[in-house]
C-alpha cells in the first residue's frame, strides 16, 4: 500500500489513518459521532444560563456572551484552520478537538469556583470554541470520501452528532446543578465533569477514526459522467470559490437561516417558561430543560432526515422549504401567542429540524457546486458565516427581551419583535438562494491531462496530501 512510503509519524500521522483492504466504511460514521455528540453540548448552553445570572449576577446579554464567542470561535477556527485540518488528517483534528473542547471546560471550572466570569468566558468561548470549529469539520470530507454515493446522507451523519449532543447534555447538566447546587461551586463541579468525560468520549472517536485508501470507490458504483442541474463534475479551488457569487449567496442563505434558529435555541429554555408565565399552566425548569432536549432531538432528527432526502428531491428545493416554511412557522408563533403551547412546541420544533437541516445539507451543497476538490476547506470558510449569526441571533433575542422587559411588557411580549425579525431573515435567505446558478466554467480547476475531473485525488499518495494544499490550485485532491 502506498501510505507505507509515509514516514511513522506516531499515533496521529496520515499512514496510521488509511484504512486496510476491507475496512467497513460503516465504523466510521461512530467516530465522527463520538465528537460532535461531544462538541454539540454548545446546544444545550442555555441550561447554565439562569443558574450562572443568579450565581454571577448577570443579565441575559451577559450570560450569553459564553456562547457567542464559542461559535465566533467555531467559524473562525473552521476558516482558518480548514486547510490545515485537510492536510494533517481527521485523527490530528479530532485531537486537537478533544484538547481545546475539554480544557475550556476546566478553565471555566476555575472560573465558577472563582467567581471570574472573564475566565468562563475565555475558556468555553475562546479555547472551547477552537474545539468546537476544529471538531466540527474534522469528520466532514472524510465521510464524504467514504460515501461519494450518498453525499448529503453522509453529510448528515457527520453533523447530526453535533444537532443532537444537547439531547445528552441538557438533561445531564440539569441533573448536575440539582446534584451539586446552582451556586458557583455547584457549577464549577458541573464544569469539571463535562470536561473530564468529554475527553474520554472524544478520544474514542480518535482511535478509531480512518480515512479511504488511495483510489477506493464503494463497490459498483461509478462516478457521475455527466453534469446534472445544480451538480458539477469538475473542481473548483477554495480560493477560487470565494471569488464566486454562488459561495456569497449560500453564505446569506447558511447566516440567515442559523440566525433564525441559533437566538431561540441559546434562550429556548427560559423563552418557553416567559411565554406561558401569565397563563394557567407555566413551564416548570425541569419542563423547559425536556423542552430543549426536544429541540436537540429534532435538531438532530433533521440534519439527517432532510439532507438525505437533498439526494433525492436536491439542494435548493431542500433550501426552499427550510426558508418558506420556517418564516411562515415563525409568523404562526408570533400570532398565536401564549394561546396555545402546542403551535408553539410543534412550530419550534419543526423550525429546529429546518435549522439543523440546513447545517448538514450545507457540505452537500458545496460538494455540488464546487465539486469534491477541497470541499473541506470551503467549508470551513462557510462556517464564518455561523460565526457571524452565532453573534446576531443571541444579540437580537437576548437585547429585544432585555429591552422589552425593561418597558414593563411581559411573556410573549418580550419576543414578538425578534420572531417577526427572524422571519425576515428567512425571506432573505429564501431570495439568495433563488439567485443560485451553477458556477462558471472560468473558475474551474483544468483536468488533468488523460483522466476525468473526478480523478485528481486518486492518484496522489499519502505521502503527497502532507504536502500544503494551495490555494492556487496547484496541488488536486479530493476533499
Amino acid at each position: 500500500m502506498k501510505s507505507a512510503q509515509v514516514p511513522d509519524g506516531g499515533l496521529l500521522s496520515r499512514s496510521r489513518t488509511v484504512a486496510p483492504a476491507g475496512w467497513s466504511r460503516w465504523l466510521v460514521p461512530p467516530a465522527a459521532l463520538s465528537i460532535h455528540l461531544s462538541i454539540g453540548q454548545a446546544y444545550a448552553w442555555s441550561v447554565f444560563k439562569p443558574a450562572l445570572e443568579k450565581a454571577l449576577d448577570l443579565s441575559g446579554t451577559a450570560s450569553a456572551l459564553p456562547f457567542q464567542l464559542a461559535i465566533v470561535m467555531l467559524g473562525l477556527s473552521a476558516a482558518f484552520g480548514g486547510t490545515l485540518v485537510e492536510r494533517k488528517g481527521p485523527r490530528w483534528a479530532m485531537a486537537v478537538s478533544l484538547l481545546c473542547f475539554s480544557s475550556g471546560f476546566l478553565l471555566s471550572a476555575l472560573g465558577a469556583a472563582t467567581e471570574q466570569f472573564w475566565l468562563i468566558v475565555l475558556g468555553y468561548g475562546f479555547v472551547g470554541g477552537i474545539g468546537l470549529g476544529i471538531g466540527y469539520i474534522s469528520p466532514v470530507s472524510t465521510l464524504i470520501k467514504w460515501f461519494p454515493d450518498r453525499p448529503g446522507l453522509a453529510t448528515g451523519i457527520a453533523i447530526m452528532g453535533f444537532g443532537g449532543g444537547a439531547l445528552i447534555a441538557s438533561p445531564w447538566s440539569s441533573q448536575m446543578l440539582e446534584s451539586f447546587g446552582e451556586d458557583s461551586s455547584g457549577i464549577a463541579g458541573a464544569f469539571l465533569v463535562h470536561g473530564l468525560v468529554y475527553a474520554v468520549f472524544m478520544a474514542l472517536g480518535v482511535l478509531l477514526v480512518r480515512v479511504p485508501a488511495d483510489g477506493w470507490r464503494p463497490p459498483n458504483w461509478t462516478p457521475p459522467t455527466e453534469q446534472r442541474a445544480m451538480v458539477t463534475t469538475a473542481q473548483v479551488s477554495a480560493k477560487n470559490a470565494l471569488r464566486t457569487p454562488q459561495f456569497w449567496c449560500l453564505w446569506i442563505v447558511l447566516c440567515m437561516n442559523v440566525t433564525a434558529g441559533i437566538g431561540i435555541l441559546e434562550k429556548a429554555a427560559p423563552m418557553i417558561r416567559d411565554f406561558f408565565s401569565g397563563t394557567s399552566t407555566p413551564v416548570s425548569v425541569s419542563a423547559a430543560a425536556g423542552f430543549v432536549a426536544l429541540l436537540s432531538l429534532t435538531n438532530m432528527g433533521g440534519r439527517l432526515a432532510w439532507s438525505a432526502a437533498s439526494d433525492t428531491v436536491g439542494r435548493k428545493n431542500i433550501y426552499r422549504l427550510y426558508l418558506g416554511v420556517g418564516a411562515l412557522l415563525y409568523l404562526l408563533i408570533a400570532t398565536a401567542g401564549d394561546s396555545s403551547k402546542p403551535i408553539f412546541i410543534l412550530s419550534a420544533l419543526v423550525i429546529l429540524s429546518f435549522y439543523g437541516g440546513g447545517f448538514a445539507t450545507a457540505p452537500a451543497y458545496l460538494k455540488d457546486l464546487f465539486g469534491t476538490y477541497q470541499v473541506g476547506a470551503i467549508h470551513g470558510r462557510l462556517l464564518t458565516a455561523w460565526s457571524t449569526a452565532g453573534v446576531l441571533g443571541p444579540l437580537i433575542v437576548n437585547w429585544v427581551a432585555d429591552t422589552q422587559e425593561a418597558a414593563g411588557r411581559s411573556g410573549p411580549g418580550l419576543y414578538s419583535l425578534s420572531l417577526y425579525i427572524m422571519m425576515g431573515l428567512l425571506v432573505v435567505g429564501f431570495v439568495a438562494n433563488e439567485c443560485i446558478r451553477p458556477v462558471n466554467s472560468r473558475y474551474h480547476e483544468p483536468a488533468p491531462s488523460g483522466a476525468g475531473a473526478e480523478t485528481p485525488a486518486e492518484t496522489e499518495t499519502p505521502a503527497e496530501s502532507k504536502e500544503t494544499e494551495a490555494d492556487d490550485g496547484s496541488q488536486q485532491r479530493l476533499s
